[in-house]
């Protein structure tokens, strides 16, 4: 069974990838700061900033897979920006310089990136062409990438996957998103015109995979459904799937108070949104197992 090292492996997508891999007759190790409470995955502690003994995983791996970031689901104070933006750096860093001592690297090392590095345009619909755009998630973004394209060792494939929302059964944002609208309180949020570029775990999952196995993926994608919707029509879809006949509007004013004092996040995360395509990986071939949003849901609820 060939190994495949998952730093920042604990989380939703983590745990949902390395179940994906083993089912596929791979042997997936999780990298993280804290083991998970349960898991049959092999587990490897690492404090994601010093080199240790954590990097002997790598040793004869068929790929890194890279997921390590303090999440985003938070209020957006100077330490909490800080460290969203150096966890993502400082961990890619120290697995390039943890490579470049082995004898026998992996061969691969595929990096998350974000969509939001395009930003948050109203209307416009970006693909890998389109420029990048302004704010915390664009800076960080290239910040993370630049990380690895200027430490990686040579001779390493890297594939970099700007992902947009994942939604899932286990974890996400999903998850809350469904209790909201339990509550009754699943309409538009704002004026429900914002873009919700998402992407099925499955098709995140098989994503990595192929980038892993295929040696025609190289260089950065968008990691997200060819499908385009609305926050309006993403809540709609929601509800349909979940029989619930109404969705309070949530006007601007609300999100931000109950973003604040409720939820303890960031309003910008609901109130902003971006329209991505994937043209790269549409023109290389890949087929989505999800394609449209009706039939992502219908399986996730």
């Amino acid at each position: 069974m060939e190994k495949v090292v998952i730093a920042g492996g604990t989380g939703f997508l983590g745990l949902s990838l390395a179940k994906h891999l083993s089912e596929r007759g791979f042997h997936p190790i999780l990298m993280a700061r804290n083991k998970p409470k349960s898991s049959e995955f092999e587990f490897v502690q690492w404090d994601a900033t010093s080199l240790g003994e954590w990097s002997k995983s790598l040793e004869d791996a068929k790929a890194i897979v890279n997921l390590t970031g303090r999440t985003v689901d938070c209020i957006k104070t100077p330490e909490n920006c800080d460290a969203i933006l150096r966890s993502r750096v400082e961990s890619t860093r120290v697995i390039a310089k943890a490579l470049g001592q082995l004898g026998n690297p992996p061969k691969v090392w595929v990096q998350m990136s974000t969509a939001h590095i395009y930003g948050d345009p109203q209307s416009i619909v970006c693909d890998e062409d389109s420029a990048e755009g302004y704010g915390l998630a664009p800076i960080v973004g290239k910040a993370w990438e630049k990380a690895l394209l200027d430490n990686i060792p040579e001779g390493i494939r890297e594939v970099r996957l700007r992902t947009s929302f994942v939604i899932g059964k286990n974890g996400g944002a999903l998850v809350t998103l469904k209790k909201i609208v339990k509550m009754g309180l699943g309409g538009k949020v704002g004026d429900g015109t914002q873009g919700i570029s998402w992407l099925h775990e499955y098709d995140m999952n098989n994503l990595i995979l192929e980038s892993i196995i295929n040696p025609e993926y190289n260089g950065y994608y968008i990691a997200s459904s060819p499908y385009l919707v609305s926050n309006n029509e993403f809540m709609r879809t929601l509800r349909k799937k979940m029989k619930m006949p109404i969705g309070l509007i949530a006007p601007n004013f609300m999100i931000r108070f109950g973003s604040k004092f409720i939820f303890k996040t960031d309003p910008e995360l609901v109130l902003y949104g971006r329209y991505v395509v994937p043209k790269r990986l549409l023109e290389q071939g890949y087929k989505f197992k999800f394609p449209d949003l009706d039939s992502a849901l219908k399986d996730l609820i």
